[in-house]
């Protein structure tokens, strides 16, 4: 059952309902409220909404990009994924700005990183200018490519700095240390610690580095993450172990020695994230099937099952320019008519003029064939499988920064049309 379209469809109706109205940073203004929750169970499939179309492969390609550490917009462009866009092309487009106010140095017209517009002064590229560098110029993608040290930065190589103390030299003066900058990648610390010390309470992952936040192009929305797992029950375990590979028609109700021995998960993990600022009708989506993404990728590599999606949201916003677009997501309940209409060229539903029949008969007919009572009815939850063997003693059989789309599959995903609404950068 797709519990899940609902719960955000309803988030959607509290924020039109109750939401108060805002000023923001991109100028466009918004319905707010604050301190949401959204929950999901994995088992009831992998939450990707279906009331709208989501674009699965930008999903999957912001996340890998996390993950390889990367942070610069190149693996992104080239992999038809756009939503960094915007925030890199409005940095390059200030400090470009800045410099023009200046000087323009000849190299940057010989390069064609500016241009000279239609009234002949030296300009910015354009957008679209500027992304076309960036897929063709090597040294434009490392000086404007680069976000910052964004998320992959931080999950991957946060780095803490020692030393940086007053020492005596050998003139009996003191003299500061330079300090040493020690790297820890935190993915592979939670990978670790979920293998050695699964009840731990310390599975954390923090994109809130408060020392280099004016270094990035913009603070992390999502800002960290917590695993917890629990243990299965038997019961629990013989309901999973087909889906993990045991041919139960050689034995129908193995004992726990042969659940391990057939490497049968023994262990449940759940994700939660925490959220400062939510871009409910465009970012959100986004953010529960990356995280649910996340929380397959992890439960593969440490053996567990995918439990709960738990996210905790802060400033939870509809931007004004996305209210309709959020109303139709929404949708409304369908008239007796209208569902009766939807089935009329659907041949194996056969009863007579709808009008002759009666109104309660005909509701009974139309529910006991699934008939939807509403606009944008969600549809059953897609499936994600994860190609190849990721659980071996040694690792993953594919590192995390060589993982590619190729081994990750949607299976079964119906949705309704795409709800164009415009990014605010």
């Amino acid at each position: 059952m797709n519990n899940l379209d609902k719960k955000y469809t309803d988030l959607l109706q509290d924020i039109l309902d109750n939401g108060v109205q805002k000023q923001d940073r991109t100028g466009t203004g918004t319905l707010s409220v604050f301190g949401r929750q959204i929950r999901h169970k994995m088992s009831e499939g992998f939450p990707l909404l279906t009331t709208k179309k989501m674009y699965f492969k930008g999903i999957v390609t912001e996340l890998l990009w996390f993950l390889r550490g990367d942070t610069n917009i190149k693996y992104l462009v080239d992999n038809d994924c756009h939503i960094w866009d915007g925030d890199c092309y409005s940095n390059y487009g200030k400090k470009m700005v800045d410099i023009m106010n200046i000087v323009i140095p000849s190299e940057f017209m010989d390069k064609g990183w500016v241009k000279v517009n239609s009234q002949g002064k030296w300009d910015v590229l354009s957008k679209e200018e500027f992304i076309n560098k960036i897929k063709t110029d090597d040294e434009f993608v490392k000086k404007w490519g680069e976000l910052g040290p964004v998320y992959g930065k931080q999950w991957r190589d946060w780095e803490s700095e020692i030393g940086g103390n007053l020492v005596r030299g050998i003139k009996g003066d003191w003299i500061k240390t330079d300090p040493m900058k020690i790297p820890t990648d935190q993915i592979a610390n939670l990978i670790n610690e979920l293998k050695t010390n699964p009840d731990s309470r310390r599975l954390m992952v923090n994109a809130w580095n408060v020392g280099e936040l004016d270094q990035m192009v913009l603070p992390p929305c999502h800002y960290g993450f917590q695993v917890y797992t629990r243990e299965l029950s038997l019961n629990e375990r013989h309901d999973i172990k087909e889906q993990y590979g045991f041919d139960c028609r050689k034995l129908a109700k193995p004992s726990i020695k042969q659940l391990d021995d057939a490497n049968i998960p023994t262990r449940a993990i759940s994700l939660m994230w925490n959220q400062r600022s939510v871009d409910t009708f465009l970012g959100l989506p986004f953010n529960i099937a990356s995280y649910g993404l996340l929380l397959e990728i992890i439960a593969k590599e440490v053996n567990m099952v995918p439990d709960e999606l738990i996210g905790n949201l802060g400033d939870t916003h509809l931007y004004l320019n996305h209210i309709e677009q959020a109303k139709e997501q929404i949708g409304r309940e369908l008239s007796l008519e209208e569902r009766y209409n939807l089935i009329e060229e659907d041949k194996h539903i056969q009863f007579v003029n709808w009008q002759s029949l009666g109104t309660d008969r005909v509701k009974v007919v139309l529910d006991e064939n699934n008939v939807p009572t509403r606009t944008r009815e969600p549809f059953p939850l897609p499936k994600l499988m994860i190609c190849g063997d990721m659980t071996r003693t040694d690792g993953f059989t594919v590192p995390f920064d060589e993982l590619d789309h190729s081994l990750i599959k949607l299976i079964d995903y119906q949705s309704h049309p795409t709800i164009k609404a415009p990014l605010s950068n």
